[in-house]
């Protein structure tokens, strides 16, 4: 058919013709569409006061700051440059001309969006999650904390260095340990001073594999302390079960967890001390022990009554406490499933840390490496937002109703991002068949051969630092403890 007579067809039938600028702005249309999807306003952003001088939109700071964070330039500025330029394709101009203005926007204002776009990431999440919403009866939400590495400046010293360090009684590493050998620290053996370093407390909801919300703090922080503020400030789903390796324990985390109507699976380990209630108390694979340090007791305060369960994970005997009683509500087997689904946000880790490479942050300034940390969380959790979305869509669409839903774990999040960096790098170009934005997020997942060989590394050196885990220490209440909790229970 020739080019006249489509045309008149597409008149006759009310289409409009489709031009070479229309299908070049395929790629723009559809990461404007997703934008709109995510954040379709700056409704709110409603209550914030802005300086009257302020000529940028919200909105489009949060655009300009997303681009940036996916930018793959090693220095900042030529990343903020790419990103102004996607901005301006995307949107028709840019909120910040220069990268001076646009890191003081950041800094003055990322905490006050993260607040607002978390609640906003929370819904996004629950709207397209589906059966990977709970797992079983329970919104699982995992908790771990990491670091990465800063620049070598004043600022980042002061900001993220401990300023105690290796000066305790009980330094770990005043010693250098070698295979057979110790050596004692002196003029040949000097010690660098420490790198400063970010810390970043992650929850991360286990069942869609994406982030929930995060504090960033300097190295010496308490990933405890950080996930006690995150319960008290954030807002979550009835019936959210909390999940946590063995540095995550402790009365004041655990009660703080149960005050606000929401349980936990913790492993523990020896540093745990736990009470046995019965006079006829026996291990068995469900126990129901007591937590109830010294201090708690001393204050009235009373103890925490929690199930300890006994299983084996691979080679490993793991010990494990929940605020959840009934074995019913939470069976062995599914609490096994459960723990294992936790290590999914050691990968979420090391993709912020190797695809993004936020292994080590750029900024020379303390305020901005957290403005950068901060944006760089919220890219990798928008983009494999995005790319989740997709791919159940995909399901929905599809004719064979049989096939099983995409599992999230098969996302891969390093062709997530290359799909993302590839449609803010051709914006204005033509996509040829299955080079879409849309299907190059649908396509995002890992491979699906069998290995034939363990990616484990041929030589892992020993780490005579990490010692066995051990079992709690269990032990019978005294006639004091008991008459104690005698009188709280009345």
């Amino acid at each position: 058919m020739s080019g006249s007579k489509r045309a008149k067809r597409n008149r006759t039938a009310g289409l409009k013709p489709l031009t070479k600028d229309s299908r070049r702005s395929s790629h723009k249309k559809s990461l404007a569409a997703l934008m709109d999807w995510f954040l379709p306003s700056d409704q709110i952003f409603a209550k914030m006061k802005f300086h009257g001088n302020t000529s940028w939109s919200p909105r489009r700071l949060v655009l300009l700051a997303l681009c940036w964070a996916l930018s793959e330039s090693r220095n900042l500025t030529d990343g903020f440059s790419e990103a102004a330029a996607s901005c301006q394709t995307i949107s028709g101009s840019s909120p910040v001309g220069t990268y001076q203005g646009f890191m003081k926007a950041l800094v003055r204002w990322t905490s006050s969006f993260m607040k607002l776009m978390w609640p906003l990431l929370h819904e996004r999440m629950e709207e397209i999650g589906g059966r990977f919403w709970r797992i079983g009866k329970w919104v699982p939400i995992a908790f771990d904390g990491s670091r990465s590495t800063a620049p070598r400046t004043q600022a980042n010293e002061q900001a993220f260095c401990a300023a105690n360090y290796g000066k305790g009684t009980r330094a770990r590493y005043g010693k250098k340990k070698s295979k057979g050998l110790r050596r004692q620290r002196n003029k040949q053996h000097k010690t660098q001073p420490q790198e400063p370093q970010a810390w970043i407390t992650l929850l991360w909801h286990m069942g869609l594999r994406l982030p929930w919300m995060w504090r960033l703090g300097p190295s010496n922080s308490s990933e405890r302390a950080h996930v006690v503020e995150m319960l008290n400030a954030g807002v979550f789903p009835k019936k959210t079960l909390f999940c946590g390796d063995a540095g995550f324990v402790g009365y004041p985390l655990w009660s703080t967890i149960l005050q606000g109507g929401h349980h936990f699976l913790i492993r523990v380990g020896a540093n745990v001390k736990l009470l046995k209630e019965s006079a006829d108390f026996s291990l068995q694979k469900n126990s129901i022990v007591l937590c109830w340090p010294n201090a708690v007791r001393r204050g009235n305060q009373p103890p925490l009554r929690l199930r300890l369960i006994k299983v084996r994970i691979g080679k490993a005997t793991v010990w494990m406490l929940t605020s959840v009683l009934e074995p019913a509500q939470l069976t062995i087997k599914h609490a096994i499933k459960l723990y294992k689904f936790r290590w999914g946000i050691e990968v979420e880790f090391r993709g912020l840390k190797q695809t993004l490479g936020c292994a080590k942050l750029r900024s020379r300034n303390d305020r901005r490496l957290l403005a950068e940390l901060d944006w760089s969380i919220m890219a990798m959790t928008v983009a494999e937002l995005f790319a989740l979305k997709e791919q159940l869509a995909k399901k929905r669409l599809a004719t064979d109703k049989t096939s099983p839903p995409p599992d999230p774990a098969k996302r891969s999040l390093a062709n997530t991002v290359r799909a993302l960096r590839y449609c803010l790098q051709h914006l204005r170009e033509v996509p040829g068949p299955n080079e879409d934005l849309k299907t190059r997020l649908q396509n995002a997942v890992i491979d699906s051969y069998c290995r034939q060989k363990p990616k484990q590394a041929r030589y892992r050196p020993p780490n005579p630092d990490k010692k066995p885990l051990g079992n709690p220490k269990l032990r019978k209440m005294t006639p004091e403890e008991r008459k104690k909790l005698n009188e709280i229970a009345v």
